[in-house]
């Protein structure tokens, strides 16, 4: 008799990372860092919020970006999305205060809002629905690009007191810990593109240890100053009703919009998974630069958006992807898309 194991549904893609998020959390919540651990901690943690940046920066090929430019309808479609429209989404979740969503847990799902889109899931989901890989690989690119500069200047004004302000001492912190290293990283891309190309997986696993460092170290923090008492249940559940209509409000804008704005149907399904997600790999490094002991609840929406996106996302390209083939029964192949967006 053959065994049976048990599977996840293939519509239900759980994140591994997420599960090493949770677990870091957990060992954060059992045993927080304090004291001189939590300086040391804290040291490591700027340390490679700067050294994420930096190869954020080496790994950004100026001529690719450049090129991209040829699209610049969709590429500023999907900016407008990412800045302009979330944010807006998240200043009106101000209305949900106190009644469903407190002050922290707000200032979290605004920063959500202001973080810049992804790369890497856009362009996997953009390929499985069939749409202009080229343009998702682009349009995640500047974005992330953007979100360097952007995403701390709209902290900054949108968020107050709760983000830091606009005091030198933030700015300083937001220039040192990320655009310097950003800057540092083009500027010596020359030097250390090879080695970055070749030893892309292990610098991979770095990546995301140096984001799990972060993670365990605001989320010390916040155990310490006790800030976790004020998340019941009940408020979880309102964050997580919040973000469902914020993720589909984002998902019909950027379909039906760039519908009307006279997008193809390849340039719409990048536009919608580009336009529609948050990038935890950045939006954590810089929580943890803008929130200080905060930042352990500001980065907990986010951290629960990553995963419906994932989900929903990959159920809305299935479906892209069908119904790209049962276009094609009809009406015959098509031709390709040039390996550039043009």
């Amino acid at each position: 008799m053959s065994r049976r194991t048990l599977k996840l549904p293939s519509w239900l893609p759980l994140d591994p990372y997420i599960l090493a998020l949770i677990g870091t959390v957990v060992l954060a919540a059992i045993l927080p860092a304090s004291g001189t651990a939590a300086d040391v901690a804290g040291g490591a943690s700027t340390g490679a919020v700067a050294f994420l940046f930096f190869l954020y920066g080496a790994r950004l090929s100026t001529a690719e970006a450049l090129d991209g430019l040829k699209h610049w309808r969709l590429h500023l479609t999907v900016l407008i999305c990412t800045f302009v429209a979330f944010p807006l989404l998240g200043l009106a979740g101000r209305g949900l205060v106190p009644y469903v969503l407190t002050p922290q847990l707000h200032s979290g799902f605004l920063f959500l809002c202001l973080v810049p889109s992804t790369i890497q899931s856009s362009i996997a989901f953009t390929s499985i629905a069939r749409g202009n890989v080229p343009a998702a690989i682009c349009a995640g690119s500047f974005s992330s690009i953007a979100g360097i500069f952007l995403t701390p200047l709209l902290a900054a004004a949108l968020l107050g007191n709760d983000g830091g302000g606009f005091s030198v001492d933030a700015l300083l912190r937001i220039g040192v810990q990320l655009m310097l290293p950003f800057v540092a990283g083009q500027l010596l891309r020359r030097w250390t593109g090879g080695f970055i190309t070749r030893h892309k997986k292990v610098l991979g696993y770095v990546d995301r240890g140096s984001i799990l460092l972060v993670v365990y170290t605001a989320f010390s923090e916040g155990m310490v100053a006790g800030i976790w008492h004020q998340v019941t249940p009940a408020r979880l559940g309102a964050l997580l009703g919040a973000e469902v209509l914020l993720l589909a409000l984002m998902l019909a804008l950027t379909w039906h919009g760039a519908k009307r704005l006279g997008f193809d149907r390849e340039d719409r399904i990048a536009i919608q998974f580009a336009g529609s997600k948050k990038s935890l790999a950045s939006g954590l490094p810089m929580a943890s630069v803008l929130f200080g002991a905060q930042a352990s609840l500001a980065v907990l929406p986010l951290m629960l958006f990553h995963q419906m996106q994932l989900m929903v996302c990959a159920v809305i390209a299935k479906r892209r992807s069908r119904d790209a083939r049962e276009e094609q029964l009809v009406s015959g192949p098509v031709s390709p898309r040039p390996a550039v967006a043009s």
